[in-house]
């Protein structure tokens, strides 16, 4: 896909990560729009940021679990630029609690986690592929987790979200092309203010340390290490589709970072 010009919404936008897509996206000329829920002034900011670049920008609050916010979104861009293009869904929540106390997590907790991270995902390509196909086609790219495949996480449910948002990605790349293709990118541990509040500050810290003396590349993913990989998905990689793309600097072929139960290291 030539990504110059064309129309991209990405949800969870205001920061991290989805703010690094939109910033990647705007410095190749694509028009973007950047989703927030609470972070009206973070979302500002990040629009503003890639108007510098020259880039046209929309700003669109919105909860992708309400299914009226997904289809206001894309009924918002269809407004301004008529077209879309590209979708990534970014946006995501957790709750923290004890994997090794069930008792700390509730269904309710389950029930919150999924329906951002799947239905709202769900939503938000529901509401896109009819405009995206009478575009001429396009690309979803879900940004996922590689606690998907290592069973680790902030919660079991955040851990099963990602699960199942994986096999949601393999199911619509078979019922979706060959005019869209759908693909995931699986990061590992990022530096971003989103994983700093989760975990604490000096839990992160521990993890990143031991992430960072595992992985073979030997840090932590940037924003924009992942970005790049979404922005690649979504520009380059016209011949692939339902592919779960791990991004975590390789710390897989060490086995990934173990968890550690209370009373045996930093519990993180």
């Amino acid at each position: 896909m030539n990504i110059r010009e064309s129309v991209i919404i990405v949800t969870g936008s205001a920061t991290g990560v989805g703010a690094a897509c939109v910033r990647q996206f705007a410095e190749r000329g694509a028009r973007v729009a950047v989703n927030y829920n609470r972070s009206k002034a973070e979302a500002d900011d990040t629009a503003d940021a890639c108007r510098t670049m020259g880039a046209e920008v929309i700003v669109v609050q919105g909860d992708v679990s309400d299914d009226g916010a997904c289809r206001g979104m894309v009924s918002a861009v269809v407004d301004r630029w008529g077209r879309l293009d590209a979708l990534v869904n970014n946006a995501a929540m957790t709750v923290k609690s004890n994997p090794f106390d069930l008792e700390s997590l509730s269904a309710s907790d389950f029930q919150d986690v999924f329906a951002v991270n799947v239905i709202g995902a769900y939503q938000m390509c529901r509401a896109a592929i009819p405009t995206m196909r009478a575009s001429g086609g396009g690309a979803i790219v879900n940004v996922s987790s590689n606690v998907a495949f290592t069973g680790g996480g902030s919660s079991l449910a955040y851990t099963a979200s990602k699960g199942a948002l994986n096999a949601l990605t393999m199911a619509l790349a078979r019922t979706c092309g060959p005019d869209i293709r759908v693909n995931a990118v699986c990061p590992g541990v990022i530096d971003t203010r989103w994983m700093r509040q989760t975990l604490g500050t000096d839990a992160y810290s521990a993890l990143a340390k031991r992430y960072s003396e595992t992985a073979p590349l030997g840090r932590v993913a940037t924003p924009e290490d992942v970005a790049g990989a979404v922005v690649w998905l979504i520009e380059g990689a016209a011949f692939v589709t339902g592919e779960l793309l791990s991004v975590d600097g390789g710390v897989r072929l060490a086995g990934g970072v173990r968890m550690q139960a209370p009373g045996t290291g930093d519990g993180s």
